[in-house]
């Protein structure tokens, strides 16, 4: 894996992030294929700087931004699914970029980009302020271990940049299987300046059709497990 993603561009080169364990593991031929052939139709790079999002996408249209996209497949289904709206994803993890980058391929999306580094570099250099209708966050590391909790990717400062980048109404979405997680993130959220609950007070959202339900959640509502949906509206 290492000798593999020293052969990689520059462009979506591996970065050092603090928010979360970067996940290894070795990609499939098809993967490694896909970063040599389809980097340059879907990749974007930090070092581009502030994106011209009409430009980037060929049109004017609402721009959603996911953090940690994981495999790929439900931000895929979104983008299919809402032709309208572009979507940006952001993922550190090169097997699940890979496979993001062949399914859109295949499937002919062409309303998606995505970047390969972390997303606070992301969000501080190339993204402007007011410029997305809505950033979500499904799943996200809970580090549910208590001396750990501050690496939670949800934390006030944090929220507040998002924040920034929102348009006026653009929404917050989060996710999480994790209670204590859930509990923290409303926290977090209820307290946020400029923020408004969607679903009322200190109340958790019931999933939103267009979020799809991942095989990985699937499964962990077959065994009893819990999720919680967060919306959130910026108001000011």
């Amino acid at each position: 894996m290492q000798e593999q993603e020293k052969k990689l561009p520059e462009t979506y080169q591996k970065r050092q992030v603090r928010s979360f364990v970067m996940r290894t593991g070795r990609m499939t031929p098809s993967q490694k294929r896909a970063f040599d052939e389809l980097w340059p139709r879907y990749g974007l790079a930090r070092e581009q700087g502030l994106l011209d999002l009409p430009q980037v996408f060929g049109r004017n249209s609402d721009v959603v931004l996911e953090i940690g996209f994981g495999m790929g497949d439900s931000l895929i289904d979104m983008a299919k699914a809402a032709p309208e709206q572009d979507f940006i994803g952001i993922e550190v993890h090169t097997p699940g970029v890979g496979r993001l980058l062949n399914r859109a391929a295949e499937e002919d999306v062409n309303n998606i980009r995505v970047f390969k580094t972390d997303a606070v570099d992301v969000l501080e250099n190339c993204i402007g302020a007011n410029s997305l209708a809505k950033m979500q966050i499904f799943f996200p590391d809970p580090w549910h271990k208590k001396k750990h909790n501050k690496r939670r990717i949800i934390q006030p400062a944090f929220v507040q940049m998002l924040r920034r980048k929102l348009k006026p109404g653009g929404i917050i979405h989060l996710a999480t299987d994790w209670e204590h997680y859930a509990e923290h993130m409303m926290e977090v959220m209820s307290a946020a300046e400029g923020f408004e609950n969607c679903c009322g007070a200190g109340a958790f959202s019931p999933r939103p059709d267009f979020r799809p339900l991942t095989k990985f959640e699937q499964r962990g509502l077959r065994l009893g497990h819990g999720v919680w949906d967060l919306l959130f509206r910026k108001v000011s």
